[in-house]
């Protein structure tokens, strides 16, 4: 189930908050509701989230039994991160390894069966949280929470669960008490998600149509200057799949007393890559920081010690994102681009604010390539055309693409590279109460209108 789906919007959203007002235990209506949320379609995979919770509830309330620091907690920790990570491990990454060690082995007659086991949407998020959950409480910043129900709501609240942002315990221990009905709170909530329902269904949508064509010829049939349409295209379809469920998670968290941190800060309008990455998945680019670039050590054992960190960093980062060499080779590009902005920092190449930026969208629209393309060999192909041309075939000669010069894709295309700059949140933020509601409310119903009406693609990240 996703966000802008019918399902979702007329059926399951209005039913939930209706229980939710009326029944007494409203922790237990939320649980209720996002194991079901979860559970839709995938009843499967509800069980493993269930281990993953009664694990690491378990395991939390033995770390702080014991004293700090102490082996017995550190034994808990680790055995907690061990199952956690194995957990991920097996369902997301070990068909990718027996592929790979199949085609480095087939030559000698040895190959292994593909246990081809189905990937529990989410789990890449609600692991890492449950990790963070871990660590914060061996490293006594937040309590063990007592309360099963409690800790099981945490990890399985449906806003953030499929998609993100990665939700910290201790961001939101004190809200999880809190169930009183505040108007405030769910105005301001429902005029977020409409933000993010009109980026996803009025954006997102119809530049992953532009995107998905071009990518799915055959890369060396397509000319250069849609090489570059698809590419600019996929690049605002990321961008506002991602950051619009973002705001329709905070703006439902919202709506329930929850105040999620930010995930993206106008990410496009960086100057340089790492303050790309100070503003895109804020979440995960910050967990990575707190749980595993400052713990390898960070930039505090020299130069050498401070490469390899990175490069581990991203390396994983991009695992993360997919098990395929595409996403590994997408988190090496950004690790060698970090890498050399910060061997290269203070030195006479470094770039106006302008150039910055116009450096990192060319950096980063690269980076997208690698990450969307179906194959590597199909991407080298794909950039090769982009920067020396590909004349075996003309524009003119390439009638499918026609339809991206419609009034309606060239508006949205044009909007989307505006608000990528001035984001309409922000814009919303700044008017009277009334300008927002009728605004905030004009916004939902056109989103509204389109997911009822028109064809609707699931979340980009659902698959991560």
């Amino acid at each position: 189930m996703v966000f802008s789906s019918p399902v979702f919007l007329a059926l399951f959203l209005p039913l939930l908050f209706l229980f939710y007002v009326f029944f007494r235990y409203r922790t237990f209506a939320l649980l209720a509701g996002s194991l079901l949320f979860y559970s839709w379609g995938e009843p499967a995979a509800l069980a493993v989230m269930l281990v993953v919770i009664a694990v690491n509830y378990g395991l939390a309330l033995l770390i702080g039994g014991c004293a700090s620091g102490g082996r017995k907690a550190k034994f808990y920790l680790t055995s907690g991160i061990v199952l956690d990570l194995t957990i991920l491990l097996v369902f997301k990454y070990l068909s990718f390894a027996v592929g790979n060690l199949n085609c480095l082995f087939r030559p000698l007659g040895f190959s292994l069966n593909d246990p081809a086991i189905p990937l529990p949407i989410g789990i890449s998020f609600y692991i890492f949280q449950a990790v963070s959950y871990l660590v914060d409480v061996y490293r006594r910043e937040v309590a063990p929470q007592k309360n099963l129900v409690s800790f099981a709501f945490y990890v399985s609240f449906f806003p953030q669960l499929i998609a993100g942002p990665i939700v910290r315990y201790k961001t939101i221990e004190s809200e999880i008490p809190d169930r009183a009905l505040k108007p405030d709170n769910i105005s301001s909530g429902l005029q977020r998600f409409a933000v993010g329902l009109a980026k996803k269904v009025l954006v997102a949508d119809y530049m992953g149509g532009i995107a998905d064509v071009v990518f799915s010829a055959p890369a060396e049939t397509v000319p250069a200057v849609y090489c570059w349409i698809g590419a600019a295209a996929y690049m605002l379809q990321i961008f506002y799949d991602f950051s619009g469920y973002s705001d329709m998670a905070i703006g439902l968290g919202r709506m329930f007393n929850f105040h999620f941190l930010e995930n993206f800060d106008l990410p496009y309008s960086a100057r340089s890559l790492s303050d790309f990455w100070r503003r895109w998945h804020i979440s995960l680019s910050s967990w990575f920081r707190d749980y595993l670039y400052i713990p390898l050590g960070g930039n505090r054992r020299g130069t050498a010690r401070t490469c390899l960190n990175l490069m581990t960093v991203f390396l994983l980062c991009g695992l993360w994102h997919g098990a395929a060499w595409n996403f590994i080779v997408w988190g090496i590009w950004h690790g060698i681009g970090l890498l050399a902005e910060r061997l290269g920092r203070g030195r006479s190449w470094s770039l106006p604010p302008v150039c910055g930026n116009l450096f990192v969208l060319l950096f980063v629209l690269v980076g997208w390539v690698i990450f969307r393309a179906p194959t590597l060999d199909y991407a080298c192909v794909f950039l090769g055309n982009m920067f020396t041309g590909n004349g075996r075939v003309s524009g003119f000669a390439y009638p499918d693409m026609l339809k991206f010069f419609t009034f309606g894709n060239v508006v949205l295309f044009v909007a989307g590279w505006i608000f990528a700059y001035a984001p309409a949140n922000g814009y919303l933020k700044s008017r009277s109460y009334p300008v927002k509601a009728v605004g905030a409310f004009l916004l939902l119903a056109v989103a509204f209108i389109f997911a009822m009406t028109s064809w609707f693609s699931p979340f980009i990240y659902f698959r991560f």
